[in-house]
């Protein structure tokens, strides 16, 4: 830990020109466009948000629009590294996994993405204690070097941690500016139940680093249409209470009333009969809950299938009948709510001699919320 009261006399020629680089970034305001994120800008933040999330399904589609965008193949791959000190190695590297995949499917398509800058390297006086702490020091807005109290007094390893690793050697590379990983930090922390004080601090520093309040309530926007009303309402909530910064005209959050008519009738390598799935309906937070009503003809029925999460049935009407691999028949009637566990092997549909109709209700894993197997025998 560093105890100097004068940090600058600590720090490397070579680092004291990074530290005036980054204070006169620091110093800089939007002037192009204080009122509108950049599209650069704008695809940042489903990558990071997904990201944290570990929702890799809708990475990909985050991935390919970001690269057509304008994101380098380097700043792309800093967004990776700068997430891993924020949610972790395991949602960091599958987020690079997904990556190589993206990569490799636009190179045989003959895309040919921008590399991009690579990162500075270190000066061999690079002192990270001393640039960690001015960097730090430079983003609050004042000295917090020699805390005593806090988080950083109880487990002081953890700050040296903090600022010898994340605010120096991560906020060093240079492949993205401060404001640059600002919106990746508060798009991570938006995505990530729990973190709400962090994203408190960082909705603050945001503006700090230039970001105006026009731009951070686009921000919210983005992620609710990009990433979920979840991370939208949370981040939303965040910057009211922050900075007394709320949307205009639309609040994210407000009750939708909706209607779907179109109906589908079941495929015959996934129903025997004829089965129609109307009313189609899914939780506007990312991940969760998707749903339909299925109306089942006499004797209709589903293959045989798994829920990666399980599935919830709630008879409607008629009388139908359920098994899970391994057991008896059983029979459903109006008002019998059916919970099917995780990956459980089983099928449903209507009675020989009646019809039947249910609400179905399961929740995505990586986006997919059901495994079909081979039709049901008559046996």
């Amino acid at each position: 830990m560093n105890d100097t009261p004068t940090i600058s006399t600590t720090i490397s020629s070579a680092a004291k020109v990074a530290c005036l680089c980054f204070m006169a970034i620091m110093s800089v305001k939007t002037q192009a466009s204080e009122d509108q994120l950049t599209d650069r800008q704008q695809a940042i933040i489903p990558i990071a948000a997904l990201t944290a999330s570990g929702n890799t399904q809708e990475l990909e589609g985050a991935l390919n629009d970001g690269l057509e965008k304008g994101l380098t193949v380097n700043e792309v791959k800093e967004i990776f590294i700068h997430s891993y000190a924020y949610a972790g190695f395991p949602r960091a590297l599958n987020g690079i996994n997904t990556f190589i995949k993206v990569a490799e499917s636009r190179k045989e398509r003959g895309i040919k993405d921008k590399a991009g800058d690579e990162a500075t390297p270190l000066p061999d006086d690079y002192n990270a204690n001393a640039y960690g702490h001015k960097v730090r020091n430079e983003l609050v807005g004042s000295d917090i070097s020699n805390r005593k109290t806090g988080y950083a007094a109880f487990v002081p390893a953890i700050d040296k941690f903090l600022v010898e690793h994340l605010f120096a050697d991560i906020f060093y590379r240079d492949v993205l500016s401060v404001k640059d990983r600002e919106l990746v930090t508060i798009s991570m922390l938006s995505a990530m139940p729990g973190a709400e004080a962090q994203l408190a601090s960082h909705m603050k520093l945001s503006l700090g680093v230039g970001y105006s309040a026009a731009q951070l309530r686009q921000f919210i926007r983005v992620l609710n249409e990009t990433v979920g009303q979840d991370s939208a309402i949370r981040a939303q909530s965040m910057l009211k209470e922050t900075a007394d910064i709320v949307l205009e005209n639309a609040e994210v959050g407000a009750v939708e009333v909706s209607k779907d008519d179109s109906v589908t009738v079941g495929a015959a390598d996934k129903f025997s009969g004829t089965a129609k799935v109307t009313s189609r309906f899914s939780s506007s937070v990312s991940s969760h809950y998707r749903g339909a009503r299925v109306e089942f003809e006499p004797g209709a029925k589903t293959a045989w299938h798994t829920h990666p999460k399980g599935q919830t049935l709630i008879i409607i009407s008629g009388e139908g009948v359920v098994q899970s691999d391994g057991n008896e028949v059983q029979s459903m009637l109006p008002g019998n709510v059916i919970t099917i566990p995780p990956n459980v092997r089983h099928w449903h549909g209507a009675a020989p001699d009646s019809p039947m109709s249910h609400i179905a209700i399961s929740t995505p894993d990586n986006g997919e919320t059901v495994t079909w197997m081979e039709l049901v025998s008559d046996d």
